[in-house]
C-alpha cells in the first residue's frame, strides 16, 4: 500500500554549520571533494597550508551534509562518512549538520542518488546571473520525503540489501569477463609455442585508405580503448572542421592499432557495428593475409606479454604515456604464425566469448536500472 511521505525542507532537519579555521602555513590539510550524481564524497590530496590560496578552511565532520556550490545542480551533494571526518573544504563546500533525531544519514545518502533530488537542486541553483551556483539558504529550501526515523531505517535496510546484491552481481559479471579475456590470452600463447615467425609486413601489411574529405559531410570516428578493451564510437565531425589532418576509411576485419597507445594494448579488430566509421592519422590499419593469419589471433597475440613487449620496443620518442608506435618499425615486428586452421578455431572462440560478453554487459546495463527504480519506490512510499 502506498504511503506518501510528506515533503520536508532540508532546513527542518539540518542547519548550516561553519567550523572555520585560519590556515596555518605549517599545517597539513586533508582535502575533501564531492562527486557528481550522488556518488559520494572523497578525499583529495593533502596540502600544506603554505600552498593554498585560501586564508581560511572549514573542517568537516562525520554525518555532515556537504554540497559543491557550483555542481550541486548535478547531484554534487554527499553525506560525510567516518573515514572523511577531519577533512577540510573551502567556502565552495558549504556544510550542514543534520538533526539525528529526525534524519538517518543513510536515508539522505540515498536521497542524493535520487534523480528528482538532482532536479530540485538544479531548480534552486538557477540565478539571475546565469552562474547557477546554489546558495546555502536556497539548499535549505529543497524538500525531500521524510517519514518517521524508524521508517527511514526500515526502508534503508531494504535498499541496502538490494544494493548489495546488485553490487555483487556486477562484480561477478566483471570477474567473468576478466576470466574470459585471460582464457583467450592463455590460448593465444599456447598456439604460438611451435609456430614459425614472419614479419608483419608479410602477414598483415599496413593499409591506408585515404578519405577525400568533403566540407559539408559528417565523418563519424572510431576510437580504441587501451588494455584490449575494444573500440568505441566517437562523435561525428564535419569535414570543414577536420582541418589538415587526414582521415582514413576503416573496414570490418581490419586490425586497428592506436599509434599513440599501442604500447598499452590499444589494439582491436574492427567489428560489423563499426562499419562506416573513420580513423584519424593516429590509427594504423593492418590487413591480414587470409592465408596466413586472422585479425583476432594477431590482436590477442599483441595483447600477450610477448606481443606487448614487441610493441613497446617499437614505441619510442615521447615522454609520459604518449609513446608513438613507429610506422616503419611495426612492419618489422616478427609475429608467430600457427597453422591457419588453428587460428580460425581461435577466432571462433573469440567471437563466441564476444557474444557471451555482450550478454553480460546487457545484464549489467539492466542492473543499472534497478537502484533508480527502487529509489522511486522507496521515496514514493511504496517500499
Amino acid at each position: 500500500m502506498k504511503m506518501p511521505w510528506p515533503d520536508v525542507p532540508v532546513g527542518e532537519f539540518a542547519a548550516s554549520i561553519v567550523r572555520r579555521e585560519e590556515v596555518n602555513p605549517e599545517k597539513y590539510y586533508r582535502q575533501v571533494g564531492v562527486r557528481l550524481w550522488g556518488n559520494g564524497a572523497y578525499e583529495r590530496e593533502t596540502i600544506k597550508g603554505s600552498n593554498t590560496k585560501y586564508k581560511s578552511l572549514f573542517r568537516i565532520s562525520t554525518n555532515d551534509i556537504i554540497i559543491n556550490k557550483i555542481w550541486a545542480r548535478n547531484g554534487s551533494v554527499a553525506v560525510i562518512t567516518p573515514e572523511l571526518d577531519g577533512t577540510y573544504g573551502s567556502g565552495e563546500f558549504p556544510t550542514f549538520s543534520p538533526n539525528l533525531n529526525k534524519l538517518d544519514p543513510l536515508w539522505f545518502r540515498w536521497i542524493t542518488q535520487w534523480r528528482p533530488f538532482w532536479s530540485r537542486c538544479e531548480e534552486k541553483s538557477r540565478g539571475a546571473t546565469g552562474k547557477n551556483r546554489i546558495k546555502p539558504q536556497r539548499f535549505l529550501e529543497i524538500t525531500i520525503p521524510l517519514p518517521p526515523l524508524s521508517e527511514q531505517q526500515r526502508i534503508v535496510k531494504k535498499i541496502e540489501q538490494v544494493a548489495s546484491r546488485v553490487k555483487k552481481a556486477k562484480f561477478l559479471s566483471e570477474k567473468i569477463e576478466e576470466d574470459q579475456t585471460a582464457l583467450l590470452l592463455r590460448r593465444a600463447g599456447e598456439i604460438c609455442k611451435e609456430a614459425r615467425f614472419l614479419k608483419m609486413s608479410e602477414v598483415a601489411p599496413i593499409i591506408r585508405r585515404h578519405v577525400d574529405i568533403k566540407p559539408d559531410k559528417w565523418y563519424p570516428e572510431l576510437g580504441i580503448r587501451s588494455f584490449g578493451r575494444g573500440t568505441f564510437h566517437k562523435v561525428a565531425i564535419k569535414g570543414s572542421d577536420v582541418g589538415k589532418k587526414p582521415l582514413f576509411h576503416i573496414e570490418v576485419g581490419d586490425l586497428l592499432i592506436s599509434q599513440v597507445f599501442a604500447w598499452e594494448g590499444a589494439i582491436a579488430v574492427v567489428q560489423p557495428e563499426n562499419k562506416g566509421r573513420f580513423g584519424s592519422h593516429r590509427f594504423i590499419t593492418c590487413l591480414p593475409d587470409p592465408n596466413l593469419a586472422t585479425a583476432e589471433f594477431l590482436c590477442y597475440y599483441f595483447l600477450t606479454d610477448s606481443g606487448l613487449k614487441d610493441l613497446r620496443k617499437a614505441s619510442t620518442g615521447a615522454a609520459g604515456r604518449n609513446k608513438p608506435l613507429g610506422f616503419t618499425r611495426l612492419p618489422n615486428i616478427k609475429v608467430p604464425i600457427p597453422p591457419i586452421e588453428i587460428q580460425k578455431n581461435f577466432s571462433q572462440l573469440v567471437n563466441y566469448i564476444k557474444n557471451v560478453k555482450q550478454i553480460h554487459r546487457q545484464v549489467v546495463i539492466g542492473l543499472g536500472h534497478v537502484i533508480p527504480a527502487l529509489l522511486d519506490q522507496a521515496f514514493g512510499g511504496e517500499l
